[in-house]
């Protein structure tokens, strides 16, 4: 048996899809106490949750002990530790971080729609565009850091993305062109 799992994304700040894609021995597998371990940012206890195989499992706020039953939030972005075991479960497991982006995703897709692309200065829309590149490749960094277990450079990268994406919402942009033209001749 070769367990495994993937991270899907759903689009929605508010749920959490995992998906097994393990190799078993049997089919259907014979596995027992199937259980994926979430520890979500901003939390130092892991919640253990039986885990259907070979199905794609989705969890919210409710599920992962969050919020009390009927109340949902958005799931927060940050490195999450992920667990995925089955008896016995010190032996047959596999473990990985992800780093979820859904919420800052959300605000930058819409500081991005909020850009006018037919703005008559082409300067001011360059600017804007090599703002939001930028923005773009720091969230990409924080994910690829933490892929790689470089905790702290995919926090570091996920802040300085929201940092800048806030004072670029927050001033309009705050493009005046100049940097394009001083940069990019």
């Amino acid at each position: 048996m070769i367990l495994d799992f993937l991270v899907i994304n759903t689009y929605d700040t508010s749920t959490l899809a995992i998906a097994d894609t393990s190799v078993y021995d049997t089919d259907p597998p014979s596995v027992s106490a199937p259980t994926m371990q979430i520890t979500v940012p901003g939390y130092t206890v892991p919640v253990a949750i039986p885990f259907n195989v070979q199905q794609i499992n989705t969890y919210n706020s409710i599920i992962l002990g969050l919020t009390a039953f009927p109340a949902t939030c958005p799931l927060p972005d940050g490195v999450y530790f992920l667990k995925y075991s089955v008896a016995p479960a010190n032996v047959n497991y596999v473990e990985k971080n992800i780093m979820r982006t859904n919420a800052i995703q959300e605000k930058f897709d819409s500081a991005f729609m909020k850009l006018d692309m037919m703005e008559c200065d082409s300067a001011i829309r360059t600017q804007a565009k090599v703002v939001l590149n930028s923005v773009y490749y720091m969230i990409q960094g924080s994910i690829a850091a933490a892929n790689n277990c470089a905790i702290d450079a995919a926090n570091r990268l996920y802040n300085q993305a929201n940092r800048q994406l806030d004072y670029f919402i927050a001033n309009q942009c705050g493009c005046t062109g100049n940097n394009y033209i001083i940069n990019f001749p």
